[in-house]
């Protein structure tokens, strides 16, 4: 058993400490080609950067999205990430230590069902973060990263999804699994894992998240990274 499996919990999934003293492995090893996610992303994301704009990302977990940022633009722009486990903010706030108390960097306690970080923002990011909000609560989130972008920015949403139809995801979800085996998780982690993100993890079709997109006030969508049952799209706000 791997230190993964070994947190994989027996009921509800929770962001607990467990969880997130392993997550970036844990991401690594469910994310098909999770590092050319996070740098095409990253890449992406660069062209749209203002200077003396936010950089907001909505769910920031440990800050792995935030980080890179940080480093390429350092203080030409303020970083905010949002996150609403307190393990998870205790080890993001850590990382950003410095940048937090210069006040470069503020990471904040916040439900998006509830409130959304009122910042002048050029980029924001999404990543692997919707999917974890109840559907009824996505449109008014996404509508407010685009009341909150500058003319001219841009969200970067990457999302677990659906297949168009019952055979298309069927075919996705094994081969989704067959990669989860080939790197390390066994059978009775992987169910175990399902059975825990069930009602909590809830994707949707890829085309039910541009339509999302598009309906937020964004013209300018398009996907630019898929594999399989992960997709991210890039969505600009007109000047």
């Amino acid at each position: 058993m791997t230190a993964t499996d070994a947190v994989t919990p027996e009921g509800r999934w929770r962001f607990n400490d467990e969880v997130t003293a392993c997550f970036d492995d844990m991401l690594q090893r469910s994310i098909p080609q999770y590092d050319v996610m996070r740098q095409t992303v990253f890449d992406v994301a660069c062209k749209f950067v203002k200077p003396q704009t936010a950089i907001v990302d909505l769910g920031c977990s440990r800050g792995e999205a935030l980080a890179p940022f940080v480093d390429r633009f350092g203080e030409n722009n303020r970083y905010v990430g949002v996150e609403v486990s307190a393990p998870m903010l205790e080890a993001s706030r850590k990382r950003f230590e410095g940048a937090v108390a210069r006040n470069a960097v503020s990471i904040r306690e916040m439900d998006l069902r509830r409130e959304f970080p009122l910042e002048r923002a050029s980029v924001i990011l999404s990543v692997l973060t919707i999917q974890f909000t109840p559907i009824e609560y996505r449109q008014q989130i996404v509508h407010s990263a685009f009341e909150q972008l500058v003319p001219g920015g841009a969200m970067i949403m990457v999302e677990k999804v659906l297949g168009a139809t019952h055979q298309i995801d069927r075919l996705m979800v094994d081969l989704y699994l067959r990669m989860k085996g080939e790197h390390g998780y066994s059978n009775e982690a992987v169910a175990r894992k399902r059975a825990s993100l069930e009602g909590v993890l809830v994707p949707v079709t890829a085309g039910w998240n541009e339509e999302l997109l598009l309906q937020s006030g964004f013209r300018c969508v398009d996907c630019f990274w898929r594999w399989m049952n992960f997709a991210a799209w890039l969505a600009i706000k007109g000047d």
